[in-house]
């Protein structure tokens, strides 16, 4: 393979030769002759480290992109630079495209100009988030993957999303997440690291509080509102009415008998529950099923009549007698004498 720079050594750029030229001119103004050496130095004072610069690819060699910045010598980027992860391949600039690259060193071990097309357009991605967002702001991306800690976010530049972040209970596998587009809290921008940490659960938790404070505004005992099962004691259930949980008991459930909670609900379940109570102060929020509709027991004196015969079924024995079911909610009770 032909080495480029060693060639440049011995075969002097057409730029080269202007400043030879230029050298032995007269300065226009003042009237002096400015040595070679200080006119490399004055044009390389253009090109700062670590910055954009302007370029144009100048030709493509393999699996190389040669790029001219306007410096004494060219560029190269390997071609993989140019991957792009919405394509998921390589896609390949053309001879004669403007582009924007990072200058890494002006020179390295060899002499070459290091340049960079994948610095600059991350630092371009960047800037440009700093630019439209600071922190508490709410943005939206796509979890892209998952890292040690928590999950990788996109929005515009990656961003990080720790696991205890992710939701107000922590899930099971925050992998399930990866492929979904979310809405997080930007909680950190540390711009010398260029890291950004953002926040789903306190995005959640904020609107919860808002949707909290209108809930007691509103709700009142007798209403009827919907709910979704988040979790599930021995004593009932917890119902969330969009701000608040509220407390579904084992005994308001069903006018009939019911054993175990998991027989009427499951978690995530969508609900219609009716308000019993409401404490307002301590945020607590008594709900029911059975209350929904009419009691049993309503007309149980002209449905039962005394003296009246009925079959039923028996649903619990004791040492002091045998409870029958009538019908749902209707237990009777035959004493052992």
């Amino acid at each position: 393979m032909v080495n480029r720079n060693l060639l440049r050594q011995y075969d002097p750029s057409d730029q080269d030769l202007q400043f030879e030229m230029d050298a032995a001119l007269q300065d226009g103004e003042t009237g002096e002759v400015l040595p070679l050496h200080s006119r490399y130095l004055e044009d390389r004072r253009e090109f700062e480290v670590n910055k954009i610069v302007k370029g144009r690819v100048a030709n493509i060699v393999g699996d190389d992109v040669v790029i001219d910045i306007g410096y004494k010598s060219e560029g190269i980027i390997p071609l993989q630079e140019w991957y792009d992860e919405g394509q998921d391949k390589v896609v390949a600039p053309q001879i004669g495209d403007p582009v924007e690259v990072l200058l890494d060193a002006v020179e390295d071990e060899s002499g070459a100009i290091v340049l960079s097309y994948r610095k600059a357009k991350r630092q371009k991605e960047w800037e440009d988030v700093i630019s439209k967002h600071k922190e508490n702001d709410v943005v939206a991306g796509q979890v892209t993957r998952k890292i040690k800690g928590g999950l990788l976010v996109n929005i515009g530049v990656n961003v990080f999303l720790p696991a205890s972040q992710v939701d107000i209970r922590r899930p099971p596998d925050i992998a399930d997440y990866i492929g979904r587009t979310i809405e997080c809290k930007i909680l950190k921008i540390d711009e010398a690291r260029r890291n950004i940490v953002v926040s789903r659960r306190k995005l959640l938790e904020d609107q919860r509080t808002e949707a909290k404070i209108k809930l007691l505004q509103e709700i009142e005992p007798g209403q009827v509102r919907k709910g979704i099962v988040k979790n599930i004691a021995e004593f009932g259930a917890f119902v969330d009415l969009g701000g608040i949980d509220g407390l579904l008991h084992i005994t308001d459930m069903s006018w009939g008998r019911v054993n175990n909670p998991h027989e009427v609900v499951h978690i995530d379940q969508q609900l219609e529950v009716f308000i019993i109570s409401v404490d307002k102060d301590k945020e607590k929020i008594a709900l029911g099923l059975k209350q929904k509709s009419p009691s049993p027991w309503a007309n149980v004196a002209d449905k039962y009549p005394v003296a009246s015969r009925h079959r039923g079924e028996v649903v619990n024995v004791m040492s002091y007698g045998a409870f029958v079911k009538l019908e749902p909610g209707i237990e009777g009770l035959v004493h052992i004498s």
